[in-house]
């Protein structure tokens, strides 16, 4: 496979992660926009609507960790890791990270370590709706020691 079909396909991939999130959050498809810019067009239309929601049906779980995970800009893949962590709970967003690390492809665990940075973004009650009133929070939603120390020995498996 060549540089350009190995590119391409990854492209593609974080443009149809990010398709499918627009689609649940019914945006459209963005067809109107340069397919070289339209992934994150779509990207940038969803950031602000996803943090606005206090909750998220499940169903879009997998496609968020998949638009960070293909996001090729470490800079943006918070843009899906954030609203993540906020409804879903840090626990279960670093428990997915840490299954692509394991059985991803290089490419899926290449975005993985990039989207694991953004996973410990620090959560502020004023930043999302998904805390209850008062800003409080179930704490099990985000204990996540054990995942972490499950991710360094994934990293230092990977390395021997």
């Amino acid at each position: 496979m060549t540089d350009e079909e190995h590119t391409k396909p990854a492209a593609r991939s974080f443009l149809s992660c990010a398709t499918e999130v627009a689609r649940l959050m019914d945006l459209g498809d963005a067809a109107d926009v340069p397919e070289a810019r339209r992934a994150r067009h779509l990207a940038h239309a969803v950031r602000e609507p996803l943090l606005e929601r206090a909750h998220l049906p499940e169903e879009f779980f997998a496609p968020l960790l998949a638009a960070a995970v293909y996001d090729p800009d470490p800079s943006f893949c918070r843009w899906f890791v954030e609203p993540a962590v906020y409804v879903f709970g840090r626990r279960r967003v670093m428990t997915a990270l840490l299954g692509y690390l394991r059985t991803g492809t290089d490419a899926e665990q290449a975005g993985a370590k990039r989207a694991w940075y953004c996973a410990h973004v620090p959560l502020r009650a004023d930043r999302s709706p998904a805390y209850a009133p008062g800003g409080s929070r179930d704490p099990a939603l985000d204990e996540s020691r054990d995942v972490r120390d499950q991710w360094r020995e994934a990293l230092q498996g990977s390395v021997m």
